[in-house]
């Protein structure tokens, strides 16, 4: 089960962020990453649905595409199959194990904004709802009651795109902590921009 993997590889993180404050040569994001120029944002496929807060996955998922758009440095893609990077995220909500509704469509196109008369942004949804990982299907088909057993923090995790069944592979980076993805700000996002600034910092400094 992927948050098996997930609590896995967040305790590898660790140790290797450990490391990486003793061994400054250490590469902090590989170099197809900094190239990257599009993004695909997903709910966790396995997240089902909160009954107590249906939305709150769907939510972050929109909080996190506007962050993204405001950074100003990637585009939005459209699937997995276009996009450079995907981010994979889900809200946390203290607890380790919660019942939830499984088999519900959770992603949908990304976020389009527009300028209105009035100067400010309205946002609509462009295309079908795509998984990342899986096939097109507006519709929900098994739906579930399930114990969902995962991180009790917010998780945002980075995956390179342009491969069948992206969210299987190792993630590239991720970040799980209470609040990651609060709006406004968005503090995932901000350690992503951060970490990226450093990475191309590092790249430049090598001989």
């Amino acid at each position: 089960m992927r948050y098996q993997r997930v609590t896995v590889f967040s305790l590898l993180l660790a140790c290797s962020l450990a490391a990486a404050g003793k061994d400054k040569k250490k590469i902090l994001l590989p170099d197809d990453v900094l190239e990257a120029s599009t993004v695909l944002v997903v709910v966790d496929p396995d997240a089902g649905m909160a009954v107590d807060a249906p939305n709150v996955n769907r939510t972050a998922q929109e909080d996190v595409e506007k962050a993204v758009m405001d950074w100003g440095r990637f585009h939005l893609a459209m699937d997995a199959s276009t996009a450079d990077l995907v981010i994979s995220i889900r809200r946390g909500n203290g607890k380790i194990a919660q019942s939830t509704v499984g088999g519900v469509p959770m992603n949908n196109g990304p976020l389009i904004l527009g300028r209105t008369e009035s100067g400010g942004q309205a946002g609509g949804r462009a295309g079908n709802p795509s998984q990342a990982d899986g096939p097109t299907d507006s519709q929900a088909q098994d739906a579930h009651p399930q114990l969902e057993v995962g991180p009790a923090d917010d998780m945002f995790a980075v995956y390179r795109g342009k491969r069948r069944d992206p969210l299987d592979s190792p993630a590239v980076w991720q970040y799980v902590a209470r609040g990651a993805l609060r709006s406004p700000g968005v503090p995932a996002v901000d350690a992503f921009r951060k970490l990226i600034a450093e990475a191309e910092k590092q790249k430049a400094a090598r001989p």
